[in-house]
């Protein structure tokens, strides 16, 4: 029996309670521009798995891909030769690389759908999986019915470790009707309420140039922020949500516009970061600046 573990890059397991070889899908390096950076997190947890470590796949950019070019255990990427993680993943790699104790894998769709891949032995759950994958995780193209559902419900509740389970079985186990799917379209439903929060919480963006800012108020209460960011997208090619001790800045895939880069994050999705909020003047400073640029070119 194979175990799933869903993680984060910023939030990793212990390595020593992790059982056997281990694979790790869809988790992208630590960043360098939130929290304690590469060496600190990713780079120890590397360290500590030592030859447990039997493969590492994963598509998000990060200067430290160069220090594993040499380390067939690695199969790396950027996002935009690889919009998801789970078309990495066939037939073949999972051969190559054996028999595996441990999957750790993100926890959104992008990573769910990598480890059902993996434990299916490289193949899709379902035919157009990948597409719906590299769909959700650009925000481009079309989402099956399924795929939309399953989404939804991560979305909805993305750190309930019950529902990121059923969801994996129900993938692995040929899409059966039974709790796992009553628990996906429960949770999709809450998905809805959530979504009608943000398109509320939509109203109170600010345009300014190209780019959309919302500053949410205490209380702004259950919402989902990607939708948000959407809605903020709709009125500008930026969007940035303020809440909290953080901001979230996303722009479309196919924007142009590099956000790691921009404001030397050292790492993560180009289109779509967090800053501390004391950063936010400085990064619409940057950002408007690199939006003018392009107007003129």
């Amino acid at each position: 029996m194979t175990t799933v573990v869903f993680a984060s890059p910023r939030r990793l397991p212990k390595p020593r309670e992790l059982d056997g070889r281990v694979v790790v899908l869809d988790i992208a390096f630590a960043s360098e521009g939130l929290g304690k950076g590469f060496d600190k997190t990713t780079g120890k947890f590397i360290e500590a798995l030592g030859p447990r470590l039997a493969r590492w796949v994963d598509h998000h950019d990060h200067p430290a891909h160069a220090r594993f070019a040499a380390d067939p255990r690695f199969v790396l990427a950027i996002k935009a030769e690889h919009g998801a993680c789970p078309e990495m993943i066939d037939e073949e790699l999972v051969r190559d690389t054996g028999p595996v104790d441990t999957i750790v894998a993100h926890f959104d769709l992008d990573g769910l759908y990598s480890a059902a891949k993996w434990l299916l032995g490289g193949r899709e759950p379902y035919p157009g999986a990948d597409d719906d994958a590299r769909a959700v995780d650009t925000r481009i193209g079309p989402v099956s019915p399924e795929g939309a559902r399953i989404d939804k419900a991560l979305r909805a509740h993305y750190r309930d470790e019950v529902l990121k389970q059923r969801i994996l079985r129900y993938l692995v186990e040929g899409r059966k009707p039974g709790i796992e799917r009553e628990s996906i379209e429960a949770a999709a439903a809450d998905y809805d309420r959530m979504a009608a929060r943000a398109g509320e919480l939509a109203e109170l963006y600010v345009v300014d140039g190209d780019v959309a800012v919302v500053r949410l108020p205490g209380g702004a209460g259950q919402f989902d922020k990607t939708e948000l960011l959407l809605l903020g997208q709709q009125r500008a090619t930026v969007a940035v949500v303020v809440d909290g001790g953080n901001a979230s800045i996303a722009a479309p895939f196919d924007s142009g516009l590099n956000f790691v880069d921009l404001l030397e994050l050292g790492g993560g999705m180009p289109t779509r970061v967090s800053v501390p909020t004391k950063r936010v003047d400085e990064a619409l400073r940057l950002i408007r600046a690199a939006l003018d640029q392009r107007a003129a070119t």
